[in-house]
């Protein structure tokens, strides 16, 4: 008897476990299909890679917001759209022209004004054969036929210190131009950190050099009227909210924005410009988004209700970070009330060999010392501390939360047109879910607010001629002259000095700090050790602090 009954209740204890793994089979299969489904539509011809403030974003974020509405999420504040506006770069100001011998170029075909080029208008008389005797010069850009030829050679900083000079020199303007036709022609850059100067400047490209200058010897007329202007751009974040009334919230986020066609000058693919295919962006980042909406389905239907859930899906994230920074600093996101926050990005192509999978932000909070133990065997994980990466999470870090980021890793069609959905690994992306879904699971039943810690800021990897560094984040969407600080790391030289987020650094030492070029030029006239001041603008009101100097 006593045998009988143990015999059966192993069988009742088996017949649960075997319905308890299928309705979990189910519930998987189910998201996977549901993954599926999310990221061929985003990743869709039809929304023309979700190029941010154009029509496929604004289908995009239709669509995400009809399936908050779909799952009973309401909206964050009243209302799920959250739109910002933002400075992308510069543009040439219809009107604008460049006149040799009084006849008009046509702008970037023939020519086209320097983005740091002064927004005035100047003439001047030239003999093309004595290229610097008048008020506006003209100075080649190449010294030679194998510099043109040259893929390395920096023709924007050439030009940019070149100009600086003859502005020295007392030159009202400067057009510089090809006389040997470039291999790698020249072209407008929207985005040159090169400060404004205080003259026109202006490049002829070879073909305008072939026109207007290269069979005339007589003296000629030179008009530079160039008007240069901030250009605007739009876009939107998405916001859905669950509510429970409890002291904390959780943040799971992920953009949702892609490259359009490749228009920004962002795309790897090689002839994007001329080509004009669609970068569909299905791992990059409708992987994510479906993984915000897979999220925000699984937290309501278990109900966690130990902190509030605020699902985030940004705009502007290929242009820098920009819809995740405008959310935290509009939304005046308070650290003290957010737990933490989770980002993921590009998670939809778990390699199916390599298993890796890397999980960021580990050092933002002791909290996250068991996150990569509860990977299990699905996983290799590789650990990056740092609370800094390309990526929204970069935003909260800087706002003082922790955070941890999921991504499954670059390949071959990162940022180019055969980024389509056809290429998820849809069962990799479902075990990444239920790995996050495991962590945040974890998370609400201890109903702790992480504790925040500052980690190490790994190097950008860039060139640079200065040994010191202030620790400071620059807020890269500030264009109204010096430096604006977007984050001071603790215990580094801005700190000690009590710069603070929000200041605006104008000046350091005897350099007048106009942008990121003069920040760097600064820097690179100290050494470690070296004690100078710091002059900032905070809330309107200048000050001058004493700073010392520390190595990188």
């Amino acid at each position: 008897m006593h045998i009988r009954s143990g015999a059966l209740f192993t069988a009742l204890v088996a017949s649960s476990f075997c319905t308890q793994v299928m309705a979990q089979s189910k519930a998987f299969r189910k998201m996977e299909k549901q993954i599926r489904a999310d990221i061929t539509l985003l990743a869709s011809d039809s929304l023309e890679g979700r190029r941010t403030g154009m029509e496929g974003e604004t289908k995009a974020a239709n669509y995400i917001e009809s399936r908050y509405k779909a799952l009973k999420i309401g909206p964050y504040k009243s209302q799920y759209r959250h739109p910002f506006q933002f400075i992308y770069g510069k543009e040439v100001v219809a009107g604008s022209a460049i006149r040799l011998g009084g006849v008009a170029l046509v702008i970037n075909e023939e020519c086209f004004p320097l983005p740091f080029s002064a927004s005035k208008r100047v003439t001047s008389e030239i003999l093309p054969d004595v290229m610097e005797q008048g008020s506006v010069w003209m100075v080649p850009l190449y010294s030679d036929p194998e510099q043109a030829k040259d893929a390395h050679f920096n023709w924007e900083k050439a030009m940019f210190e070149r100009a600086k000079e003859a502005e020295k020199q007392g030159a009202s303007g400067v057009l510089f131009y090809d006389n040997f036709g470039s291999k790698y022609e020249p072209s407008y850059n929207r985005h040159s950190e090169y400060e404004s100067l205080g003259i026109p400047v202006a490049f002829l490209l070879h073909k305008g050099y072939k026109q207007h200058i290269a069979e005339g010897k007589n003296q000629i007329s030179i008009e530079l009227n160039i008007t240069l202007k901030k250009a605007e751009r739009s876009g939107a974040n998405l916001a859905a909210y669950i509510d429970n009334k409890a002291k904390y919230t959780v943040v799971l986020g992920g953009h949702y924005d892609h490259l359009g066609y490749g228009e920004d000058g962002n795309s790897l693919h090689a002839n994007a410009t001329k080509e004009h295919q669609i970068h569909h962006g299905a791992d990059d980042n409708a992987s994510g988004t479906a993984a915000v909406l897979a999220m925000a389905k699984w937290i309501k239907s278990k109900k966690l209700h130990n902190y509030n859930y605020l699902f985030l899906n940004f705009s502007g994230e290929e242009l820098g970070l920009f819809g995740s920074k405008m959310f935290v600093k509009e939304q005046a996101l308070d650290s003290n009330q957010i737990a933490y926050m989770v980002n993921m990005d590009m998670v939809g192509r778990l390699n199916d060999s390599t298993h890796a999978l890397t999980v960021g932000g580990i050092g933002t909070s002791p909290a996250w010392g068991e996150v990569v133990n509860m990977a299990g065997p699905d996983f290799k994980v590789v650990i990056d501390s740092s609370g800094i990466g390309p990526s929204d999470h970069t935003s909260f870090y800087n706002a003082g939360i922790p955070v941890l980021f999921f991504f499954s890793g670059t390949h071959k069609d990162y940022h180019k047109p055969t980024d389509v959905a056809d290429l998820i690994n849809y069962d990799g992306e479902a075990k990444i879910l239920t790995y996050i879904s495991n962590v945040v699971s974890k998370m609400d039943k201890e109903k702790i607010k992480p504790t925040y810690t500052v980690t190490k800021q790994k190097s950008s990897g860039g060139r640079s001629n200065f040994k010191v560094t202030l620790g400071v984040m620059p807020d890269y969407t500030y264009q109204d002259g010096g430096l604006k600080v977007d984050g001071v790391t603790d215990n580094r030289p801005a700190a000690k000095a009590g710069v603070k987020a929000g200041d605006i650094i104008t000046k350091l030492g005897d350099v007048k700090i106009l942008g990121m070029g003069s920040y760097m030029e600064a820097l690179g006239k100290f050494a470690p050790g070296d004690k100078t001041q710091v002059t900032i603008i905070r809330a309107g009101q200048e000050m001058t602090l004493p700073i010392e100097m520390m190595a990188k």
